[in-house]
């Protein structure tokens, strides 16, 4: 059986508390202030205990919501020109990248004294004392401080 989580709104808690506890099987918590709510009854939930709510972690718009705002209704988008949905592939960007590959420049364009960034980035990453970090412990090097006191920490325990 499908569930979707619903955390509802904190001033509308115990008016959702009260219709989950009213179905038939009751609707369970999942969590604090959290319900697991069958998806054929989700569809069955009063507009004004969803209102706010975090639905599957997403909140709830109501329809009322998107009138006031002047959107259109869910389904609505094909009667209203110019509104795109997003997050859709398109068959035009469904390229493999060997087809792909002319709308790049080529390397040899590149700027030769373009390494400014590369450079800082491989200065803060390298640490200015590194070389060998012994344990004294035993015979085993590591390249940083750090991953010599991890060895430590879970190799020498009771050391």
């Amino acid at each position: 059986m499908s569930m979707i989580t619903v955390k509802p709104e904190r001033s509308r808690l115990v008016a959702f508390a009260r219709w989950a506890t009213a179905q038939t099987p009751k609707v369970r918590t999942v969590g604090l202030a959290e319900f697991a709510v069958p998806a054929d009854l989700f569809v069955h939930a009063p507009e004004d205990v969803l209102i706010g709510a975090l639905v599957d972690g997403h909140r709830y718009v109501s329809p009322s919501e998107d009138a006031a705002n002047a959107l259109p209704e869910p389904g609505d988008y094909d009667e209203h020109p110019g509104q795109e949905l997003l997050g859709v592939a398109t068959p035009e960007a469904l390229v493999s990248p060997a087809e792909g590959a002319g709308d790049f420049a080529p390397l040899e364009d590149a700027p030769i004294d373009d390494e400014g960034d590369e450079q800082d980035d491989q200065e803060q990453a390298a640490p200015e004392d590194s070389g060998p970090f012994p344990c004294d412990l035993c015979p085993r090097e590591f390249e940083t401080e750090r991953g010599r006191d991890s060895h430590r920490r879970q190799v020498h325990k009771e050391d």
